[in-house]
């Protein structure tokens, strides 16, 4: 049965900070949050492993958990499959923290529809050559002149460009974090079992006490 992520994370001895604590020998066991999960690259390299999915809406990590695990504490599952760390700038905004966001970044609603920048529409020659590609950031007067070998003249083109939106730019972010990878329910045992072992602690440091617990230097001094 899969766990939820901090019952994976092997633990270390820190020295205590408790109030009572009197003694320099005195340790406790915490969660070592320096160590995190990762799939092991012949694991992530295989594509039999996952499956693409577009995320639908305001649709969070734990919502896509349950949709194909039943689990929604396996969220941390979802985010690691595709090395997200920063949820708030890695995950696609809800619909209420998104139109926040372009308030605060542009002063008003009016301000969605000025101009972010220009890009280039695909321009062709009479025997469909691409002269132009279509996506390139360029002036908003940008303009090209070729040879059009087809007519055997030279052409002058100067509509050429489209006007992105702050909201179109903006939107575009938005939609391309929504396509991430989900790692297949048929094969969520192996990987949480190689997950699982790439936490454990390996022996051989003087500091090692188990495969999941580990003491750190105790740096405390008394004055």
């Amino acid at each position: 049965m899969a766990l939820p992520y901090f019952r994976y994370v092997p633990k270390f001895e820190y020295v205590s900070r408790l109030p009572d604590s009197k003694n320099i020998g005195d340790f406790i066991e915490v969660k070592n949050l320096f160590r995190r999960a990762k799939i092991s690259d012949n694991l992530f390299q295989n594509i039999n492993f996952f499956t693409k999915y577009s995320i639908v809406g305001d649709e969070r990590p734990d919502n896509v958990a349950f949709k194909f695990y039943d689990e929604p504490y396996l969220d941390w599952l979802v985010l690691t499959a595709n090395n997200i760390i920063n949820l708030e700038d890695e995950w696609p905004l809800s619909q209420q923290s998104f139109y926040n966001y372009m308030v605060s970044k542009y002063g008003s609603e009016t301000a969605f529809n000025n101009p972010h920048h220009y890009e280039t529409i695909e321009i062709k020659d009479s025997l469909g050559n691409v002269i132009l590609k279509k996506g390139l950031e360029v002036a908003s007067d940008y303009s090209i002149t070729y040879f059009d070998s087809g007519n055997n003249q030279m052409v002058i083109n100067t509509n050429v460009t489209v006007m992105v939106t702050n909201y179109e730019y903006e939107d575009a972010i938005q939609n391309e974090k929504r396509n991430i990878f989900i790692a297949k329910p048929l094969y969520i045992a192996q990987i949480l079992d190689d997950m699982e072992q790439g936490l454990l602690y390996k022996e051989g440091s003087t500091d090692y006490i188990s495969d999941e617990v580990m003491r750190a230097a105790n740096i405390r001094l008394y004055q």
